[in-house]
């Protein structure tokens, strides 16, 4: 939870509750990256045959169903202190390779206009301006074909 609180703004983080219910829903879909024993990032995602990134019910993974082609990813983060050492990179290249080896088709996720490009860079396409404002914020749709 910390760790998700260290890398949102305001509202945008996810609760301790909906952390939890995702790591015990769907615990495939949540990978953490730990660097001696401790805990320094995370990604975690739920699927969904229809994806509909402004659905908010689904951060609670309503909806969610483990054999859906589909992947959301609702968090990537790393701790403030590991951040510019290449560690999201590591993440997420790991988290696709799961992806892919699970048969999952594809890879959704939204991100403030700052990390378009990063996104872009780990192999995402750019889909549009999102109708969510999840946290208050502007958010960007993203996706990547497995």
């Amino acid at each position: 939870m910390e760790i998700e609180t260290s890398a949102y703004e305001g509202d945008e983080a996810a609760t301790l509750e909906k952390i939890t219910k995702r790591i015990e829903v769907y615990p495939e879909g949540f990978l953490v990256l730990e660097i001696d024993g401790e805990v320094v990032g995370f990604i975690n995602c739920g699927c969904a045959h229809d994806v509909e990134m402004s659905n908010e019910d689904f951060k609670e993974l309503i909806g969610h169903d483990p054999d859906a082609p589909n992947v959301v990813i609702m968090s990537v983060v790393v701790v403030p202190s590991q951040q510019g050492k290449g560690l999201s990179r590591e993440l997420m290249v790991e988290f696709v390779e799961r992806m892919k080896e699970m048969g999952k088709a594809t890879i959704h996720l939204m991100c403030k206009e700052c990390h378009v490009r990063l996104y872009e860079k780990f192999g995402y396409r750019y889909l549009q301006p999102s109708a969510s404002d999840h946290g208050g914020m502007t958010w960007h749709e993203m996706s990547m074909d497995l």
